[in-house]
């Protein structure tokens, strides 16, 4: 779905991954699940694209709903995958998490996990290579993607800042749909391994100013990245209560 012109997302408010095109060719943010291949080589054919225009992939964190088909990229067509260097072991299945779940609603669970399943999310092949990034990296790929140090969903999480498209795209970061309680709306989102440090680091964000903040799970938010942050810190402080 073409969000805006040379942005693009893959996948619905349960999993979604990003394109973003310039002169050059396509970023790739995050792989979503790997049964969302087809959702991608759709969306490509509809943008005059194919696989092997995609220059780089980018990881907001290493989980397992986020790394889908990158590993099937780099190995059929040699698309380099980056990853925060904290998140690297994650992404090649080396670690796992050990998050904060929170409260769970058995509707939108159930649909979650069978949309998961229905994607082969269960049988995910983790990554054998990644190319590791820090804070404040400008990589030399389509749109001169720019990287942010985001943890807390995970050690590694990063949001990734694209000017061309007015986007940030937040991974976990935040949430626009809360996968276990169906809740819509920009709030703290679940399987987070530090919920506080997670609210923390969305300061990084501010002054991107973007207007798109693009999470993995949920509708895109296009009223702005301040608009965003200020609800998810809104809604964690309720949540103390």
């Amino acid at each position: 779905m073409e969000l805006t012109p040379g942005l693009h997302r893959i996948g619905n408010d349960i999993v979604a991954a990003y394109l973003v095109e310039d002169e050059s060719g396509l970023t790739l943010i995050d792989a979503g699940l790997a049964g969302q291949w087809s959702d991608l080589t759709a969306e490509l054919k509809s943008m005059g694209r194919t696989p092997g225009d995609i220059r780089a992939i980018i990881l907001t964190h290493g989980d397992t709903d986020h790394i889908g088909f990158a590993e099937r990229l780099r190995r059929e067509f040699g698309v380099p995958v980056y990853v925060h260097t904290a998140d690297a072991a994650r992404a090649r299945g080396e670690v796992k998490s050990k998050p904060t779940v929170g409260k769970v609603k058995l509707g939108p669970l159930l649909k979650f996990f069978g949309y998961a399943i229905a994607k082969r999310g269960m049988s995910t092949t983790y990554l054998t290579s990644v190319n590791e990034v820090a804070d404040g990296q400008v990589l030399d790929a389509p749109s001169s993607p720019r990287i942010i140090g985001l943890p807390g969903h995970s050690p590694g999480s990063i949001a990734v800042h694209v000017p061309l498209v007015d986007a940030v795209f937040v991974g976990d970061g935040l949430t626009t749909r809360h996968v276990l309680t169906g809740k819509v709306g920009p709030q703290p989102a679940p399987f987070t391994d530090d919920p506080a440090q997670a609210i923390e680091s969305l300061e990084h964000l501010r002054a991107t100013g973007a207007k798109w903040v693009l999470p993995g799970h949920g509708a895109p938010w296009s009223t702005g990245v301040a608009a965003a942050i200020d609800a998810v810190t809104d809604a964690y402080r309720a949540m103390d209560k």
